[in-house]
């Protein structure tokens, strides 16, 4: 039987809330030694992904402050999820289709849980293994 995201992701994801600094996120990084964060809104709803680049290249390299600059600021379009009870396959292609890293699991609204490449290299074929990393890493 095929495997879903919710068997394989990472349960209890800590969010960075959308009205918090850069700052604060990036400190939550620093403790739960994690290069990426989903934002989360007041109503408990995923508004996007924060990652340690966006933090250098949206914030410090554009000169703003990470202590006044809000989270929520670098939410950009609709986040990229995948559906808890979404098998493996899917996660795969939208990983791969999308360039992403790390696809947060959701059931309904709510952020369940987190699904990275390690957990595809755990839980995955050899050919999905190279799915996911061809297409994160291809070259544009």
């Amino acid at each position: 039987m095929a495997k879903t995201a919710r068997e394989i992701m990472t349960a209890g994801v800590e969010c960075v809330q959308e009205d918090e600094t850069v700052q604060d996120a990036a400190r939550k990084m620093d403790q739960l030694n994690v290069g990426a964060l989903p934002i989360c809104g007041s109503d408990d709803r995923l508004k996007g992904m924060l990652t340690d680049r966006d933090i250098v290249v949206k914030v410090v390299a554009q000169g703003k402050d990470p202590s006044s600059t809000r989270a929520g600021d670098l939410a950009e379009g609709k986040p990229v999820t995948i559906g808890a009870d979404d098998d493996l396959a899917e996660l795969v292609r939208t990983m791969a289709q999308h360039q992403v890293k790390r696809l947060p699991v959701i059931d309904g609204h709510r952020l369940v849980g987190m699904v990275s490449e390690a957990d595809v290299a755990e839980h995955g074929s050899a050919e999905q293994v190279v799915t996911v990393v061809r297409g994160v890493y291809a070259e544009d």
